[in-house]
């Protein structure tokens, strides 16, 4: 069905979009400039000029077991830029030549338009809907090369879609500690890790009608857990657009509560581990500035990951 595939793919870009404004582009590393600057200036005074650079590509490309590829490109954007949404609107990047290719044959991906709700209009790749001999879909312990050509230069990554070695077992609700209101209840999953170190997971949480969104620390490795069976609780995702309210972590009574649970690559838990890291440490001049790993060729900015996704819906009673 086109129109519901179409429809799909529409979500999957709310879920997406924000992300590429609040961490990426030169803001992230202009900040980790002011912070050294600042630190030096307990001693003396500084005076610098911030000069300008050419926007680099921003790639956030994601391929899923039992779903067509999704990338979003777009241009970053200067530090002290005011963001505006016509901005943000042309900030897309919607005349590059996009493929990803697995077991040697190259899939040309389609130029889309979204009009998600709330969102400034963006644009997407993805499969071309009215080819079906063109049609990919991810799957497990499969391997993929996007490749992207845009403005004469082109740029490589791949990642893995690896096999699905963290198994939920069941996932349930407590009512939270006695401080909280007496509507909010925390999730919690028991899971169990398959034997042998090197497993990585990214999750996110749906809340009732809400996409999906990642937790504030969401990619963990198997380094504590690796081999063994476990509870622990799941904070609810969020939208990082400012520091998070207090309570933010836990559920409502009544809520339908969706965790998505993914294996990922080393080069997708590289990418999330720096970008959060980063992100928690803006605005504390103590910690040390760490470099975002992206797995994506030709100087740009972003990363391509393959998620092997298990999902399970629990129904908080009120």
């Amino acid at each position: 069905n086109i129109s519901a595939f179409l429809e799909g793919m529409m979500a999957m870009c709310a879920e997406q979009f924000f992300w590429l404004r609040v961490i990426w582009g030169m803001r992230l590393f202009t900040s980790f400039l002011l912070l050294s600057m600042l630190l030096v200036g307990c001693e003396r005074d500084i005076s610098f000029t911030l000069q300008e650079t050419d926007p680099k590509l921003v790639v956030e490309a994601t391929i899923e077991n039992g779903q067509p590829p999704l990338v979003i490109l777009s241009k970053s954007l200067p530090f002290f830029d005011t963001l505006r949404p016509s901005q943000l609107a042309t900030s897309f990047v919607n005349d590059a030549t996009v493929s990803i290719t697995h077991n040697g044959t190259a899939y040309p991906l389609k130029g889309y338009t979204s009009f998600a709700a709330g969102l400034p209009v963006g644009y997407y790749y993805t499969v071309d809907s009215t080819q079906p001999n063109l049609f990919l879909r991810g799957a497990l312990q499969q391997r993929y090369t996007l490749t992207i050509r845009w403005q004469g230069k082109e740029y490589l990554a791949q990642t893995t879609i690896p096999a699905q070695t963290r198994r939920i077992d069941s996932i349930f609700w407590r009512q939270a500690p006695p401080d909280n209101p007496l509507n909010k209840v925390a999730l919690y999953v028991r899971a169990t890790d398959a034997p042998g170190f090197g497993d990585y997971i990214r999750y996110y949480t749906k809340q009732n009608t809400s996409p999906f969104l990642p937790g504030l620390n969401s990619v963990y490795d198997d380094q504590v857990i690796d081999g063994t069976s476990y509870e622990v609780q799941v904070e609810r995702g969020i939208i990082r657009d400012g520091q998070p309210e207090e309570g933010y972590n836990f559920f409502n009574k009544g809520d339908t509560v969706t965790l998505k649970l993914c294996n990922i690559d080393k080069a997708t838990y590289d990418f999330w581990r720096t970008v959060e890291f980063n992100y928690a440490s803006i605005g504390n001049p103590f910690s040390s500035p760490t470099k975002v790993l992206s797995n994506v060729s030709g100087n740009a900015l972003g990363y391509f990951g393959g998620y092997a996704a298990q999902y399970r819906t629990l129904i908080i009673p009120r």
